[in-house]
C-alpha cells in the first residue's frame, strides 16, 4: 500500500530541500517501512474477520468480550485511517520525486503498472481492500499538480478534507433519515398503508445495515472457506461494488487530499527530516493532541451507545478525517525526530529495508492472507477473535523487519521493486549487489 513512493529511492539525483540526500531518503524509508507495518493492524480485519468486522466491533468479540474491545479500542484510536493517511502522503512525496526527473510519459508508464499489481492484488490474492488501485487512479491526476507551490497544494487538500468531512456529515444525516423509514416500515408491518418514498428510504437502510451487520455473515463466510475458485468469484464480486461505489465515491478522494498534502509538506522540507528538532517536536505534540482527542471521544461515543452503527461507522463521523490526519502528522512528526536525532538505529534500518521493498512486502501481506484464511489454505477467516489475528500481525512484522534487511544486503532491490523498475524502463537492471 506504499505510494509511488514505493521506489522514491529511484529519484536519489533530484533534491528538493537543502539536506543530504541520503538522510532525506532515509526518513522516507524509514516512514514507509513505519506505515507499512502499522496498516497490517488494520488490514487484518479484512484478511482474518467477516468483511464487516472493519468497523464493526462486535464482530470477532468472541468469548473475550472486553480483551477484544479493548484491542479494537486501542487500535481505533491508534492507527485507523492515520496509517492510510501517511500512505498517502508517502505516495505524493514520491510523485515529487519522481516527476522532478522524469518525462510524463514515463510516469504513466508507471502508474500503469501499478495498476496492474492493484488488479493483480485485488483479484488473484483476493485482497478487496487493495490500496494500489486508487493509488494508481489518484496518481494519474496527481500529475498535473507536480508544479504546484506548497500553499496551493495545502488549499487543495483543505479544500477536500473540508468536502470529504461535509460528505460524512451528510451520509450520517441521511442514513438517520433512512433508519426512521425502516423503524416505521417494521412497526407498521408488511400490510400498513406506507408511502412507496418512505418504503424506499427503508430499504436503503436495510442495505446498508447488511453491510454492516449481516443477519447471516455465515454465508460469506462459508465462500471464503471454499475452494479458491470459491473464494475468487465471491470476491470478484464484491470488487464490483468497490470499483464502483467505494473507490469513486470515498477512496479515491480521500487518497488524493492525503496526497496533495505529502507533496507540500515534502516541497516545505518537512518529510526529509530537515526541519529544527523543535519544529517536529510541536508538529508531532500537535498532531497526537488533536488526533488521540478527536478519537478518543469517538470511541467512547461507540462504547456510551452500545456500538451502534452512526458512533461506529467512520464514514459517519464528521470529524473522522480530522482525528486520523492529526494522528498521521504525530507519527511523522516523531518518526523525523527518530531520524534526525539516530535514535533506535537498528530498529530504523530494519524499518528502511521494509520500505524500500515496501511494494514487495505489501503484496506478500495479501499472499499470506489467501494461504492463512481463506480455503486455499488453512480457511481460518472468522475462526480467530480480534486479540489472535494480532499474534499473525506480531510474526509478519517479525519476519519481514528480519527477510527485508537479509535481502537489501545482497540485492539492490526488492524482487516487485526490480519487475517494476524492469517494466516501467524497459530494460532489466542488475538485481545482485
Amino acid at each position: 500500500m506504499s505510494e509511488t513512493q514505493f521506489a522514491s529511492t529511484e529519484s536519489a539525483e533530484v533534491r528538493p530541500a537543502p539536506v543530504v540526500e541520503t538522510d532525506r531518503i532515509q526518513s522516507l524509508d524509514v516512514l514507509r517501512g513505519f506505515a507499512l507495518l502499522g496498516i497490517l493492524l488494520l488490514n487484518i480485519l479484512g484478511f482474518g474477520l467477516h468483511s464487516s468486522g472493519y468497523f464493526n466491533p462486535l464482530v470477532g468479540i468472541g468469548d473475550n468480550a472486553a480483551l477484544n474491545l479493548g484491542i479494537w479500542a486501542s487500535v481505533d484510536v491508534l492507527f485507523e485511517g492515520s496509517m492510510r493517511c501517511l500512505f498517502s502522503m508517502l505516495f505524493g512525496a514520491g510523485v515529487v520525486l519522481f516527476a522532478s526527473s522524469k518525462s510524463g510519459a514515463l510516469h504513466y508508464k508507471r502508474n500503469f503498472w501499478l495498476l496492474a499489481f492493484g488488479v493483480f492484488d485485488a483479484y488473484v490474492l483476493v485482497w478487496s481492500g487493495d490500496i494500489l488501485i486508487v493509488y494508481a487512479l489518484a496518481g494519474a491526476v496527481l500529475y498535473l499538480a507536480r508544479n504546484s507551490s506548497p500553499k496551493r497544494l495545502i488549499i487543495g487538500a483543505v479544500v477536500l478534507i473540508t468536502l470529504m468531512s461535509a460528505f460524512n456529515g451528510l451520509t450520517s444525516f441521511g442514513l438517520g433519515f433512512a433508519r426512521e423509514a425502516s423503524q416505521a416500515v417494521e412497526q407498521a408491518g408488511p400490510e400498513a398503508d406506507i408511502s412507496r418514498d418512505t418504503r424506499e428510504l427503508a430499504l436503503v437502510w436495510d442495505d446498508f445495515i447488511e453491510d454492516y451487520a449481516p443477519a447471516e455473515p455465515a454465508t460469506e463466510l462459508a465462500e471464503r472457506r471454499g475452494s479458491y475458485a470459491r473464494v475468487f468469484v465471491f470476491n470478484a464480486d464484491y470488487m464490483t461494488g468497490v470499483l464502483t461505489f467505494v473507490i469513486p465515491v470515498i477512496l479515491f478522494w480521500d487518497a488524493l487530499a492525503m496526497m496533495l498534502l505529502g507533496m507540500a509538506l515534502f516541497k516545505m522540507g518537512v518529510m526529509n527530516a530537515s526541519r529544527t528538532t523543535g519544529f517536529y517536536v510541536r508538529f508531532m505534540l500537535i498532531g497526537f493532541a488533536a488526533g488521540l482527542g478527536i478519537n478518543s471521544y469517538e470511541v467512547s461515543l461507540g462504547f456510551a451507545s452500545g456500538f451502534d452503527v452512526a458512533s461506529t461507522f467512520a464514514f459517519m463521523k464528521p470529524t473522522y478525517h480530522i482525528g486520523r490526519l492529526g494522528m498521521a502528522a504525530g507519527y511523522l512528526g516523531l518518526v523525523m525526530l527518530v531520524c534526525k536525532s539516530v535514535w533506535l538505529p537498528a530498529t530504523s534500518k530494519r524499518l528502511a529495508a521494509v520500505g524500500r521493498m515496501a511494494l514487495t512486502n505489501y503484496l506478500a501481506h495479501s499472499l499470506i492472507a489467501l494461504f492463512v484464511f481463506t480455503g486455499a489454505g488453512f480457511a481460518l477467516v472468522g475462526m480467530l477473535e480480534r486479540w489472535a489475528l494480532y499474534l499473525i500481525v506480531f510474526a509478519i512484522w517479525a519476519f519481514q523487519l528480519f527477510f527485508s534487511t537479509w535481502w537489501l544486503e545482497r540485492y539492490r532491490f526488492g524482487p516487485i521493486e526490480w519487475l517494476w523498475r524492469g517494466l516501467t524502463y524497459g530494460t532489466w537492471p542488475v538485481l545482485q549487489r
